[in-house]
């Protein structure tokens, strides 16, 4: 019996497995195939590509980004593997309650000795998008309160935007910007900051239109613009009695 019978009889649809399965299969393979016409690729370019990038990595970029698809670090900075250090998340957030990202962010800071940390948002952000409707959508929802809380920051100046579209580029721009301070807020970076001179915190936007990155200008190398109360002195030593 056909779907379209089984309509007209009032019966729930037979779903057809073997097709599912086929179209799985194939789009699998895809992903195997692809590898191995990369590989060769890679190897055909120079035979001792792949010995020398086991050898180990030595980036000089943190790339903290979004976890949409379209967005990949190394693709949009037209740089090769073992350039880009690397971080995801939805709609780049970076929190100090973030363990794993704060993990990243200590082993890129101080043992690869990253010089920039760049966090890259995108026009048309799903996440941000998803901050600014009041729609619940399951457990996410606890993290996009933390791009609510930047719109509460600039809702003087968001509310002015009549525009979906452009409110919500434009929360996109100011969430980069927040994120930015957020990490040079850690104790990570400042004191970092306090033992070398070359590393930079920069934010980015990565326009899905046109592929270009737009530099928000609010790059930073220093806590001298931060506050008082997030300035960090150096690490007190604790008296032993």
């Amino acid at each position: 019996m056909s779907v379209n019978e089984n309509k007209k009889n009032g019966s729930t649809p037979a779903i057809d497995t073997g097709n599912i399965k086929l179209a799985q299969k194939q789009s699998y393979n895809a992903l195997i195939q692809g590898n191995s016409n990369w590989v060769a690729s890679r190897v055909k370019e120079d035979p001792e590509y792949f010995t020398k990038l086991a050898k180990g990595q030595c980036p000089e970029v943190l790339w903290i980004g979004c976890s949409d698809s379209r967005v990949p670090a190394n693709e949009v900075t037209g740089t090769k593997p073992g350039e880009i250090f690397v971080h995801r998340n939805i709609a780049n957030v970076c929190v100090h309650s973030d363990m794993n990202m704060l993990s990243v962010l200590d082993y890129a800071v101080n043992v690869l000795k990253v010089k920039h940390i760049i966090v890259a948002g995108h026009y048309g952000c799903g996440g941000v998008a998803a901050a600014l409707s009041n729609k619940q959508f399951g457990l996410i929802d606890n993290w996009l309160r933390h791009i609510k809380d930047v719109y509460r920051l600039h809702s003087h100046e968001l509310d002015r935007i009549t525009d979906e579209t452009q409110k919500i580029n434009r929360l996109v721009e100011l969430n980069v910007s927040e994120q930015v301070y957020n990490l040079c807020k850690t104790s990570i970076v400042q004191n970092a900051w306090m033992e070398r001179a070359d590393l930079q915190v920069h934010g980015w936007i990565v326009n899905l239109s046109t592929g270009l990155i737009k530099d928000l200008g609010v790059s930073s190398s220093s806590p001298n613009n931060l506050g008082y109360v997030y300035e960090l002195d150096g690490l007190e030593t604790i008296a032993v009695h």
